[in-house]
C-alpha cells in the first residue's frame, strides 16, 4: 500500500520526476533459463511479445517486492511516469569512502537470520568462533554485489533517468556465488587471520531448491559506466577485520536462524557450537 501512495502521491503531484525502486533478484526466483532484465522476447505458437520477465518470489517479501514491480509497470503505462526498477542481488561489505570518513557514520552489520545477508553473516560467524551456517547441500546460488557499487547504481540510475512512460529494469549484480563457495573463501580468509573457522550444514529453515541453474544477464548497468568492485581477498579480510573489531557487541542468541518457512513456531535450528 505504500507503493501505492508513492506513485498516486507522484502522479498527483511531480508526474515528471523519475521513480527509482531499490527492489530484489529474489522476485525472479531461481527459474532454469537465463535471467533476462525486467522483460524477455517470447515466441509462442507463431507470435512473438516483449513481456515481463516471470516472477517466482520464494518468499512474502520477495511477493510483496512482485506486487510493487507490477503496481510500478501499470503507472507507467497508464499516467506516463517514469520508473528504474534495480533489482538488487545480496549485498556484502560495510564501508564506503564516506562511511569511512568517521566512526559515527559506520553502517550496521545484520547478522541474524532473517537480516543478515550470506557472506557478512559468514564473516561475524567466522569472528565469534561460530560455526558458518550452512543451509542444507550450500549449493544455492544467488547475484552479489560490494556495498560501493550499490551506492554507485542509484547514483547512476539518478543521473540517467528513464523516459516518461517508460519502466526500465536493471539487475543490480556484479558477480555469482553459490553458499558452499561462500563458506570456503570465509574459511581461507579466516585462516589468513588466525581463526578457525568451522562450516556446518544445518537443516534449511526456507523452502528452496538447494542445487539449480543460475545465471543472470545484468549488461545495462556495466553499458552505463558501472565499474564494479568483484571479491576479493582484500574485502574479504576487510569485513572479518571489522567483525572481529566489533565481536563482543555481538548477540550469540541471534545467530541461529528463528523462522522456518513451513511452520509458525520460533524455534531455533540447533547448532553444536
Amino acid at each position: 500500500l505504500d507503493n501505492i501512495n508513492v506513485l498516486y502521491a507522484i502522479q498527483e503531484h511531480a508526474p515528471e520526476c523519475h521513480l527509482i525502486k531499490l527492489g530484489t533478484m529474489g522476485e525472479y526466483g531461481t527459474p532454469n533459463i537465463d535471467i533476462e532484465e525486467g522483460f524477455i522476447e517470447i515466441e509462442h505458437k507463431g507470435r512473438k511479445d516483449r513481456l515481463p520477465y516471470p516472477k517466482q518470489g520464494n518468499s512474502w517479501y520477495h511477493l510483496s517486492k512482485i506486487h510493487d514491480s507490477h503496481n510500478i509497470h501499470f503507472a507507467t503505462k497508464a499516467w506516463g511516469l517514469a520508473c528504474t526498477d534495480l533489482n538488487q542481488g545480496v549485498v556484502y561489505g560495510v564501508m564506503t569512502d564516506e562511511t569511512a570518513m568517521h566512526p559515527d557514520l559506520i553502517n550496521r552489520l545484520d547478522y541474524d537470520g532473517v537480516f543478515g545477508t550470506a557472506l557478512n553473516r559468514f564473516c561475524v560467524q567466522a569472528a565469534l568462533g561460530y560455526p558458518l551456517t550452512k543451509y542444507g547441500k550450500g549449493g544455492q546460488t544467488r547475484g552479489f554485489l560490494d556495498i560501493r557499487d550499490t551506492v554507485r547504481c542509484i547514483e547512476i540510475a539518478c543521473a540517467q533517468p528513464a523516459e516518461q512512460g517508460e519502466m526500465r529494469v536493471f539487475n543490480q549484480i556484479t558477480e555469482f556465488w553459490s553458499v558452499n563457495q561462500l563458506c570456503d573463501l570465509v574459511q581461507e580468509a579466516g585462516g589468513r587471520l588466525g581463526l578457525d573457522v568451522e562450516i556446518k550444514s544445518v537443516p534449511n529453515p526456507r523452502v528452496e531448491a538447494e542445487e539449480h541453474y543460475y545465471n543472470v544477464v545484468h549488461s545495462n548497468l556495466l553499458e552505463l559506466g558501472l565499474e564494479p568492485h568483484l571479491l576479493g581477498d582484500s574485502i574479504l579480510d576487510s569485513v572479518l577485520g571489522f567483525a572481529m573489531q566489533y565481536k563482543d557487541t555481538a548477540d550469540l542468541k541471534q545467530i541461529a536462524p528463528a523462522v522456518k518457512w513451513t511452520e509458525f513456531s520460533k524455534k531455533k535450528v540447533a547448532v553444536e557450537v
